[in-house]
C-alpha cells in the first residue's frame, strides 16, 4: 500500500464525521459515504451499500456500475456477510461459492455488515479488479469506517 492510499484509509472516518455535520437524511449521508470511499480507495470499481429489507438486500447508494438490485440474505458474498453478521473477506471471487457476479471485472470484495444494536440493517460493500486487493488493515479502517455510518442509524 503506497504512503498516499495509507493516508487516505486511515483518514476515512474522520473525513465521514466532517461530511456527515447536520446531515440528518440518511440516502444524503451513504451517498456522500460511497463517493468518499470511491474518491480515496485505490483499485476498486464499486463501493456501495445495501438495506436489509425482510429477507433480501436492497441498492443503497454507490459508486460504480450499475449493480445487483436484489440479493437474497445468505446468497452471494454480501448475503452471506449479512446472514453470518461478519465481515468477509473474498481475495479471489470467482472461488467463492454461489458468488453473485454483477460486474465480470470484479475479482475480490470486502463486505462489512451495518449493525444497529447488533443487529444487521444492511452491508458496505467494495469490488475490485484486482485480486487479494484487501488486507487486514484494509479491513481494520473499513470496519471503523462502518462502525461511524452506524451511529447515524441508531
Amino acid at each position: 500500500m503506497n504512503q498516499e492510499t495509507l493516508y487516505a484509509i486511515q483518514n476515512l472516518e474522520q473525513n465521514l464525521l466532517a461530511l456527515s455535520q447536520g446531515v440528518s437524511d440518511p440516502v444524503s449521508l451513504f451517498s456522500n459515504a460511497a463517493a468518499l470511499l470511491w474518491q480515496s480507495l485505490d483499485n476498486i470499481n464499486w463501493a456501495g451499500f445495501y438495506r436489509l429489507i425482510g429477507d433480501e438486500l436492497i441498492l443503497y447508494p454507490f459508486q460504480g456500475k450499475p449493480a445487483c438490485t436484489h440479493i437474497p440474505l445468505g446468497k452471494g458474498v454480501c448475503g452471506t456477510a449479512a446472514a453470518e453478521n461478519r465481515t468477509i473477506v473474498v481475495p479471489d471471487v470467482h472461488l467463492f461459492p454461489g458468488h453473485i457476479v454483477c460486474d465480470e471485472a470484479s475479482r475480490s470484495e470486502i463486505v462489512i455488515p451495518l449493525r444497529v444494536n447488533g443487529t444487521v440493517h444492511g452491508v458496505l460493500d467494495i469490488d475490485s479488479p484486482v485480486l487479494n486487493r484487501f488486507t487486514r488493515e484494509d479491513q481494520k479502517y473499513l470496519e471503523g469506517f462502518t462502525r461511524t455510518l452506524e451511529k447515524s442509524l441508531n
